[in-house]
């Protein structure tokens, strides 16, 4: 339960899973292979159908991201382009929480370099967000490390914490419970009602008295 294996299917079937476990495997598409698998129907030109393409990429991608409790981007192109996903939240002491502020997200099934990483803080300097999180799928490398960790720290102003503003997190981290470093939700723009006043109970008569 909850558990990652990397590696063939075949491999891991025989040596984690035992012959009782599985009844059917109805869909095993392979990861990191560079190729289309879920093409079910070509186009009446003989063309591949963009739709069935389309459709495989983002479902992985929302998986991903819900992982993180993040909201889907609706469009990658013009102002979304290099954005998969956001959250958003305030952390200012101001009526209504302050403005609004985002984390965004960019999800990499396939193999992942130094070059991901530039273009994600390249994304958040464009976009004047605090935080930004790549979702991937292999273990990020030193250099892919070492250039999130110069992107700085985002000192939140409600709570004076810094949180890396660059972060990678791994689905093998995420499916294990590992968070993104962020601030916390529980901001002055979610202060507690206050508590009802109690009206006196009155103790009522009994006949005779």
């Amino acid at each position: 339960m909850n558990t990652l294996f990397y590696g063939d299917n075949l491999p891991v079937l025989r040596r984690y899973v035992g012959d009782e476990s599985v009844d059917l495997v109805y869909l095993d598409p392979p990861f990191n292979s560079d190729q289309d698998y879920n093409v079910l129907f070509a186009e009446q030109d003989g063309s591949r159908s963009a739709a069935q393409i389309k459709a495989f990429g983002d479902t992985w991608q929302w998986w991903a991201l819900g992982l993180v409790n993040a909201r889907p981007s609706e469009q990658k192109k013009g102002a979304d382009k290099g954005i998969d996903g956001r959250i958003f939240f305030h952390d200012v002491w101001a009526a209504g929480g302050g403005p609004t502020k985002q984390i965004i997200l960019s999800v990499k099934a396939g193999h992942t370099g130094v070059a991901h990483v530039r273009d994600l803080r390249d994304v958040l300097d464009r976009e004047k967000a605090p935080l930004g999180v790549l979702i991937t799928m292999e273990e990020p490398t030193r250099p892919m490390r070492q250039e999130a960790a110069s992107a700085g720290f985002y000192q939140s102003p409600w709570s004076q914490e810094n949180h890396p503003r660059l972060q990678i997190l791994t689905i093998e981290e995420l499916l294990g419970g590992k968070k993104m470093d962020a601030p916390s939700q529980r901001g002055p723009q979610f202060k507690a009602a206050p508590a009802a006043k109690r009206k006196p109970r009155h103790r009522q008569k009994e006949l005779g008295e």
